[in-house]
């Protein structure tokens, strides 16, 4: 049944139109699904049918993202599910605090930008400490973010080279029984850190700073008696190491560096009973007030719409067990 329209919007142009709610108004059903409003086109206004708080609410989220949008701010589908979010919540205007916050400029000339404010936080959190441990679920941009900030250091010379290690940890096969020499069995773990510096710098770029050896990408069981100074480096994966593995390598770095742990403590690969390092370091560090520590969440996942419900499915699984555990 159709809903009476209660607001209405002027639509200022086709192009902030089409910006906020996409080609044949593809996101229309977002904004109605999440705030239960009925949303109708007619001319230059947008009408809103539905509870009168509901309507506010999506009257709201309308005029900040066609705001944005007339400020150059980039509007994607992200941007408005996350608009949804805080409105709820009463934060709508923290969307200033990202829309224009550029923390990188791939080799394309794109511009990289938090999405969130657990994303914008923790890109503060890198700027700020020399320690950074960020926990959460796949899609938060963890890796993505601190490899940005590492090629930006690069390029501005505050550091002399980066960094990029994690854990070969299997899951479900062994190293010794793959084929190829170690180089080819332990690249398939360090893909993604390659996919996404092929992306920061460009592939040409990437050969030649590894060539001069300000590019190092490697397993972590390489950084034993090492000392790293002058250096951005990241420990991707940090769930998967032991807690010896975790003060090895929390005890690599030298003077002049800055370093960023990053794991998904819902997504071990480690034997069954053995204790996550990461886990473990960040509650013996917790109190350490240089030491940043970041936790992302669900509403900081930037992927495709559907990871978002994947991850939010699993937490309310999991809760539903532990529910279920506490009562027998």
């Amino acid at each position: 049944m159709s809903m009476t329209p209660v607001l209405s919007v002027e639509l200022t142009s086709m192009d902030a139109y089409l910006s906020l709610f996409g080609a044949n108004g593809r996101n229309l059903p977002m904004i109605e699904e999440e705030l239960n409003v009925e949303l109708t086109v007619r001319g230059s206004d947008l009408l809103i049918g539905g509870e009168m708080e509901n309507a506010e609410m999506a009257a709201q989220v309308v005029d900040k993202l066609i705001d944005l949008h007339e400020r150059h701010a980039q509007i994607d589908r992200t941007t408005l599910r996350y608009a949804l979010s805080l409105v709820r919540q009463g934060q709508l205007d923290r969307l200033d605090d990202i829309a224009f916050e550029v923390v990188a400029i791939t080799h394309k000339g794109r511009p990289i930008r938090c999405k969130t404010l657990g994303q914008y936080e923790y890109v503060k959190a890198i700027r700020e400490h020399e320690l950074t441990f960020a926990v959460g679920p796949a899609g938060t941009g963890k890796t993505y973010l601190a490899m940005a900030l590492a090629v930006v250091a690069l390029r501005n010379k505050e550091i002399e080279r980066i960094v990029l290690t994690r854990p070969a940890v299997e899951a479900g096969e062994k190293l010794g029984f793959l084929p190829g020499d170690l180089s080819q069995k332990v690249d398939p773990y360090l893909r993604p850190l390659f996919d996404a510096l092929y992306d920061m710098m460009g592939a040409e770029s990437y050969q030649k700073l590894q060539e001069r050896g300000q590019l190092e990408v490697a397993p972590l069981a390489y950084m034993r008696g090492r000392t790293l100074s002058d250096s951005f480096i990241i420990l991707d994966e940090a769930q998967n190491t032991t807690p010896e593995q975790m003060k090895m390598f929390l005890t690599r770095f030298g003077a002049g560096s800055r370093v960023v742990v990053t794991g998904d403590a819902t997504q071990t690969d480690l034997p069954a009973g053995k204790q996550s390092g990461l886990l473990q370091a960040m509650e013996v560090l917790k109190d350490v007030p240089e030491i940043a520590i970041i936790k992302l969440g669900q509403s900081d996942v930037v992927r495709h719409d559907l990871v978002q419900r994947v991850v939010k499915a699993y937490e309310n699984y999991e809760k539903t067990r532990r529910i279920s555990h506490d009562a027998r």
